[in-house]
């Protein structure tokens, strides 16, 4: 029978003192019978005694001759893999710690929950892969560059002549593909939210497969306790005649993080470098969640509003995705004040405002502002923007009577330009062959006016009080009415995104910062020093050199009184 045999540095019956010491043990042994079963003859068999062990040593005045017991099992099986220093880590409750005496290859590994385990293992094992996340990202993008060239949310007329089956683009592209795909509304599609989600839980996996395990890695109290492993590390030095308390001090004044076991020493610094990838990942998955609800989870809508009128929010904006719901806010009610345009000195519109006010369902003004482009409101979790502008009536006087409204039409022309025209009737309104005042404006601040043939009349500024007689009829152009284009949206998810993005820089920043550690062992008046880093190699040793040159050096005088102190 084979016997397994293990001894703990932390045992009592061992000494603390680096003087080697051998103690006499009085053993005692008490067996205990088992029974042999033929049905058990493969397994192994265990056979446990007590030692009762006293030790004769300085300690036994203290002691005073009390016996410590011990257990030692004996078994033919093969001793569980030790790991190195798992006493020395955090007090033996690191990883692997609390398990107990049953060996992991003794626990069951069948049924049910032994095979979602396995399952759950392999599924992370997958979700995890390097490649896998890259080939994702790889799609992602792909697919939000096919959004941008595929017109998002029009009308499935638009896509069957845009998008032909006689002349399908790149042979086998047609309208059947955007549809049946829903690319109309890639954002929102299900391949899209798809990879994304996909995406997020390769994010997951990585973060709890690699990167806590690294975390819980380099907080550990790792000692080492050879010269042969600390001379093995990417950096080692020797000091032959040097004090580990010193390099300890040494190091704790550069920002190490230090700890002291006996002739033992193990620093770091920079474990914020090693946290940044889980917070890197952490920001990418609020980025996605964030886009996820501002693609599925906004309203939507536009409006043009003549200066006087008002309208209702929730009659404007219309949901964009399944994740889309009103709010109270909704039954906000706009008026429009007032709409001005400001211009160039060459005439050409520069900017337009509108001064608006917001009433709740009690009709009281709960804000006002005056909106400007990239200058919108904000209330309740909507916005609304300020993105174009008409001509919605002219003001006039005809023959000092009046006034009246006349509207304003669009007239298409050739670019960029806007103009608009009305019309008043001269003479017998009811006739077949209506003649009458041609009036044009291109912007709020002149008017052009047209006799009824057709010929330039004269030019008036709005609000001029400046008559003009055309065909003996006099008019006055009291005013120029402009309409404000509004686009009014909600987007739940842009404030996720920018934690998202503002999270990213700052853990990318991070995750450039050094994780550097260091052991050393002082082997009689010798210190031993390694250290590795995972950044800035080419700096390590330098900088390691710099603080190593600080080291006092212990003279011969105190090594001797030393000396004497401990034969003493």
């Amino acid at each position: 029978m084979k016997a397994l045999s293990s001894m703990n540095t932390s045992n009592p019956c061992l000494l603390k003192t680096h003087l080697i010491k051998v103690p006499n043990f009085h053993l005692f042994f008490k067996f205990k019978p088992f029974s042999y079963n033929t049905h058990d003859a493969k397994r192994a068999h265990a056979l446990s005694f007590t030692i009762n062990c006293k030790k004769t040593s300085s300690q036994d005045i203290k002691n005073k001759g009390k016996g410590v017991s011990q257990k030692i099992v004996l078994s033919e099986m093969s001793p569980p893999p030790l790991t190195e220093d798992d006493d020395d880590i955090n007090g033996g409750s690191g990883i692997g710690s609390g398990s107990g005496d049953v060996p992991v290859s003794s626990k069951n590994k069948g049924g049910p929950s032994g095979m979602a385990k396995m399952l759950s293992k392999r599924v992370l094992q997958i979700l995890s892969n390097l490649p896998l996340a890259i080939g994702e990202m790889f799609a992602i993008a792909s697919l939000m560059a096919l959004g941008t060239f595929i017109e998002q949310g029009e009308a499935p007329d638009f896509y069957f002549q845009k998008y032909p089956e006689d002349h399908p683009v790149l042979g086998f592209f047609t309208w059947r593909w955007v549809l049946a795909l829903g690319f109309d509304h890639m954002f929102t599609s299900t391949i899209f939210l798809g990879m994304l989600v996909l995406l997020g839980a390769s994010l997951m996996a990585c973060t709890y497969t690699t990167q806590i395990p690294l975390v819980k890695v380099s907080r550990r109290w790792s000692f080492l306790h050879s010269a042969e492993a600390i001379l093995k590390q990417e950096f080692s030095e020797s000091l032959p005649r040097a004090s580990i308390q010193d390099v300890g001090t040494i190091l704790m004044g550069a920002g190490y993080e230090v700890f002291l076991k006996g002739p033992t020493l193990y620093a770091f610094q920079g474990l914020a470098g090693r946290l940044a990838p889980i917070g890197v990942h952490i920001a990418l998955l609020l980025i996605m969640v964030g886009g996820t609800l501002s693609a599925a989870g906004s309203f939507k809508g536009s409006v043009t509003v003549p200066q006087g009128l008002n309208f209702v929010v929730g009659d404007v904006l219309g949901p964009i995705g399944f994740l889309s719901s009103p709010t109270q806010a909704f039954n906000t009610e706009v008026h429009v004040n007032r709409f001005s345009m400001d211009y160039f000195d060459s005439g050409e519109v520069s900017q337009f405002h509108s001064d608006l006010s917001l009433f709740d369902m009690d009709g009281k003004e709960v804000m006002r502002k005056t909106i400007s482009v990239n200058d919108p409101l904000r209330y309740g979790g909507f916005t609304i923007y300020q993105t174009d502008w008409s001509i919605a009536a002219l003001q006039v006087l005809k023959d000092n009577e009046g006034p009246y409204n006349l509207a304003m039409a669009p007239l298409k022309i050739s670019g960029d330009k806007k103009l608009y025209g009305s019309f008043l009737p001269v003479g017998d309104i009811n006739s077949p062959d209506v003649k009458g005042i041609s009036m044009l404006a291109r912007d709020l601040q002149s008017i052009v006016l047209y006799d009824v043939e057709g010929k330039f009349a004269g030019v008036r500024r709005p609000n001029s009080n400046l008559p003009i007689n055309i065909n003996g009829t006099e008019i006055v152009i009291v005013d120029a009415i402009g309409s404000s284009g509004l686009e009014l949206k909600t987007d739940p998810g842009v404030p996720v995104v920018y934690a998202g993005f503002g999270a990213l820089m700052l853990t990318t920043c991070i995750s450039y910062l050094s994780h550097s550690q260091v052991w050393a062992l002082q082997d009689g008046t010798r210190v031993v020093i390694g250290g590795k880093t995972n950044r800035a190699k080419a700096e390590f040793p330098e900088d390691m050199n710099r603080l190593l040159n600080k080291v006092p050096e212990i003279v011969e005088s105190s090594l001797s009184k030393e000396a004497n102190g401990i034969s003493r």
